[in-house]
This record gives C-alpha cells, structure tokens and sequence, in this order.
C-alpha cells in the first residue's frame, strides 16, 4: 500500500471508531471528539477501562495491533455492563461492530469501580485466553521463535528432529510485514490447511536494531527466497508470499555479502581460501566402500556410523507380512516372490517383528555401499582391515545444465565443484553484460523490484540502458552441511539479507524418529538443553535446569511455610 492508501484507511478506521463509541466516551465523562483522534482515541479508551498506558505500544505492533483490538473491544464492553462471555464473544466475532449497538443503547450505563470478583468464569476465561495470545505473539514475533529440524541438511550439526529456540533480536528483529494474518502459526492454518494471513495490506520493511551480524559459518534461519520466484527457477507454478511468510529455512552461512566464493571437490573456499568450519560443524559426504567379502552392518554400526542401507532377502513374504513390515522399510528390491528382498536403515529389521510375522530372512552381505559419512570417519574406515578401498564421490562433470544455479546454460556447475560467484554487497556496483546478468537478474528483479528487459544490444533496467547496476542490500550463501542431501544456495542462489529471520541458539528438546511416527519418538537425553553454537563439544543442561527449577520450588515451598507461622 502506498502512503496514501495508508492515510486513507487510518482515516476509515477512526471515523468507525468514532461512530461506534463517541457516544461511550461522553457516558464515561470524555469529549465525543476524543473518540475521533487517532493514537489518542487509543489512550483516553485505555484509561476508561482503566488499563495501563503502555498498553497503547502493543497497538503500534504489526499483528500484536490486530489482537489488542479483540482485547479492546471485551473490555469496552465490561467497563458498560456487557461482561458475559456471549457479549465479549460477539465483540470478536463481529469485530467490535457490536459495540454499534452498545454505544447507541440509552440504557447502558459507564460503571467506574468494577467488582472483578462477581465476572462470569466464562468471560474471565475468554479474557485470559486473548492476552495470553498476545503474550505469546509478543514473544514469537518479536523475540524468540520455537523451529523443529524437519530434515537431514545439517546432519550432523542439527539433527531431525530437533526442537529450537531462535532468537529474532541477535540479527536485528524484523517487524511482520503482513498487517492481516492467525496468530502463532506461519503460512498456513493446521487442520484447516488453508492460507493463514491476507496477502494485503503490507507494512513497509522494518528491522530494529541487532546485536551482531550474521558471520561466517553462523547457523541462520531464513525465508525461502525461491517462494517468490518459480521453484527452482524452473517451469513449476509461480509461488507469491509476503517476505514473512515465505518458508523458513535453516542453512550454514558460508558466505558473506562482498566474498568471492567457489565450491572445489566439495569444500567452499572463499577469497582463495578454503573456509575453516568451526568445531561442532560436521560435514557429510558420500563415500563409496568396497569389500570382496561382504561389508558387515554390525562392523560399520560398531565403528559409530549409522548412515547407511541394509539389505534383508525374505523368502515367505506375503502382503500381510508386507504391510506388517513396512513403516520399516525404505524400498523394495525383485520383481518376484523368489528374488524379493527389502531395504531399511542402518537398524535393519527389528527382531521381535521377525519372529511375530515368522519371517524368513537373511540380511544380504552387498559387496558396496555408499556411505554418508565426515572425512573424519572416512579416515577410519580407510584403516580397517576388512575393507578394500574407499573413495569420496565427487562431482567433476561439467556439462552445461539447469539445475544448479543461475539455472541457464550455458553454466556448468554441480554440487561439488561451483563458481567463482561474487556475493553482492549493498553499495557495491557491478558491471553487467549478458554473460553475467543470469546471476543477478533475480535479484535485481525480483529482490529489489526493478523492471528489467534485454534486446539484441543493450540492457535496459525500468526503461534505462544499463551497463552497470548497485545494490540495494547485502546477499548471503546459505549451505547445508550434509552437503549431497541438501537443497541450497547451489540450486536456487543468494539469500537477501530482508530475508534473514534469526540465529538458532538453544536445543531444548530433541526427538530421534522424529518423522516415523510417535510410537517410534526416543528422546536424546545428551542433546536437550544444549546451546547450538559455542566451543568445543555440546554440553546438555537439562540437569542444571532440573536442579535449578529443585531449589525454586523448595524456596517457595520454605517462604509459604515461613509466612503461615
């Protein structure tokens, strides 16, 4: 919305405001005009339902706004007498309309002392539950933001399945830009699976104040900058959200708004230099092992690796002994009864289930497997005995290709050897020519909302001949440490720095099977309440927390007890 339209619905606002309570502002011994002034409306209505002051903040909150006016309107109501929970109830519902009705009421009357202790449960209950909500919205929005790991790009610096707290201030809080959406949810409504907010109108772009920048190598939570474009930047459907609103994301940042960055045989180097990862960060790579005897599940499971495929012959399968094993599987192998053999994790088929479905299997020794694995444990494996040869598979094919980024041909880089790529800087200017402009035209289009054409000769940016372009704002890389399972700045490019939500700092739940199912859920004890970055090893917390919340309660407990004698 441009600053007009902006103007234009304040304006529409207060006068519905004032046609809807002028009349209880005179009853409450107020002028009928204060009801028409915009922000101090607000704060003469405050002090008629007798509510702090600084309450009239939360009304200037993006989001937090849309619930204080739910809040507003219950306790205009209770302040003229209409404090059952079916009045409150239609406050909201109506949204505040009904206060039509009570400000034209003559028999409804300003109550200044309120006995709180003669309220319905049902309305006090409806009360607590919208400030709750606006606590909670508080607190997501604008400081801490509860994540869950969904998949395996960061293995194993964070795992699936585990729960994080990220903070919104360390890099600068950044206010919501959509002015209409649910509360506590992002993009879509759970059950409902519909859209959660309005697409308009939108508040312009605000971030407050950070406490640091973004580093190289921080773990960073962000939007999805391909939500805006076509996925991947290939022929699937156009996808338009809102900044906020777009997925979240969370990558390693590995490169930083200026860095001349390249990807070779796996490993970013940046500036000419390969990146130096701090301790925690553990990179995965695919290594492919070879023994002429069979490669033993148990000698690989022995050596800590977990990563990998094993393989069951089963001679009497049946489809009800299929489907009694299947939530274990990962594919299956044969095309008959004879030759049918399955694949599951690195836990292979549980041994109980074996022996209920009376199976008759035999895991198949493979000669190879790949493994997904750190080049630390691949040092490891290069030692044993047992094994014949080892080797990291890498990507050296340079063929021209659309799906890594910029996603044109004539490119020709893969996931392991990519680049030399400049990271745009804000400020900086670049030459552009034809053969560069694939890998900024997203940027200059669609992030900083240029209109750009080419013809035969020239480049024209919104309708000027362009040789050279400067940017608007910074541009990071964002990779995932599981480096061939990980879907990131190699296929869809920079992340702007707009698009930055947050740092993860706090592990305070984590949930091995996290994805297959409750029943499978085991809680990994050494991870809860560990803090994501830092030095040296992660440390858990949880006993520290439990002793602390011990010695809480047995205060408590102690000055009850000191206070009834």
């Amino acid at each position: 919305m441009t600053i007009s339209q902006w103007l234009i619905f304040l304006i529409l606002l207060n006068l519905i405001h004032f046609l809807g309570t002028h009349k209880l502002y005179q009853k409450a011994g107020k002028k009928a005009y204060q009801a028409l002034i915009p922000v101090y409306n607000i704060a003469v209505i405050l002090k008629i339902i007798k509510r702090p002051w600084w309450w009239l903040f939360l009304f200037i909150l993006p989001t937090i706004n849309l619930i204080m006016c739910a809040v507003l309107w219950v306790e205009t109501l209770k302040v003229f007498g209409r404090e059952k929970f079916r009045d409150g109830l239609l406050g909201v519902i109506t949204l505040g309309f009904y206060l039509f009705i009570i400000n034209y009421d003559k028999d409804v009357f300003y109550r200044k002392e309120i006995d709180r202790s003669k309220r319905s449960g049902s309305a006090e209950t409806l009360s607590s539950i919208i400030f709750a909500v606006v606590v909670a919205t508080l607190v997501h929005n604008y400081f801490i933001q509860p994540y869950i790991i969904p998949t395996g790009s960061l293995e194993k610096s964070l795992l699936v399945g585990d729960f994080l707290l990220v903070s919104k201030f360390h890099y600068g809080t950044r206010v919501p830009t959509t002015a209409v959406s649910f509360p506590l949810v992002h993009d879509t409504l759970p059950i409902l699976k519909k859209r959660s907010y309005l697409k308009k109108p939108q508040y312009p772009l605000v971030r407050l104040p950070a406490l640091q920048k973004v580093k190289r190598n921080d773990i960073v939570v962000f939007n999805w900058p391909a939500d805006t474009v076509r996925q991947f930047f290939v022929s699937e459907k156009r996808v338009d959200k809102p900044i906020d609103k777009k997925s979240n994301y969370v990558k390693r940042c590995v490169g930083l708004p200026g860095d001349t960055l390249q990807i070779i045989d796996g490993f970013v180097h940046i500036n000419g230099t390969k990146n130096k990862l701090p301790e925690r960060a553990k990179l995965l790579f695919p290594y492919r092992i070879y023994s002429n005897k069979g490669i033993s599940s148990k000698r690989l499971s022995d050596l800590g690796i977990k990563d990998f495929e094993r393989r069951y012959r089963i001679s009497n399968i049946t489809q009800a002994r299929f489907q009694a094993i299947h939530s274990k599987i990962l594919y299956t192998r044969g095309t008959t009864p004879e030759d049918f053999s399955v694949v599951t994790d690195y836990r292979g088929l549980p041994l109980d289930l074996v022996k209920s479905q009376n199976l008759q299997v035999s895991e198949i020794l493979e000669r190879e497997k790949t493994l997904f694995i750190t080049p630390e444990q691949a040092g490891i494996l290069n030692s044993v005995a047992w094994l014949d040869s080892l080797k990291q598979q890498i990507n050296r094919e340079q063929t021209p290709n659309e799906m890594f980024f910029p996603n044109k041909i004539p490119f020709t880089w893969n996931e392991d050897n990519f680049g030399p790529i400049i990271l745009p800087r804000k400020g900086a200017t670049i030459s552009l020519s034809k053969q560069n402009l694939p890998l900024y035209k997203k940027l200059i289009v669609d992030y900083e909302n240029n209109q750009l054409e080419t013809n035969t000769d020239n480049i024209l940016i919104n309708g000027n001949k362009a040789t050279e372009y400067t940017f608007q704002q910074d541009y990071y890389w964002m990779m995932g440490d599981n480096r061939h399972r990980s879907e990131d700045s190699r296929f869809w490019g920079f992340v702007p720095a707009d698009h930055i939500v947050g740092k993860p700092i706090f592990i305070w739940l984590s949930i091995e099977g996290f994805t297959e199912g409750i029943k499978n859920w085991r809680i990994r004890w050494d991870r809860v309440f560990t803090i994501v970055s830092g030095k040296g090893q992660p440390k858990s917390y949880f006993i520290h927390f439990i002793g602390a919340l011990f010695v809480w309660q047995a205060i408590v407990i102690y000055r009850k007890r000191k206070k009834k004698s």
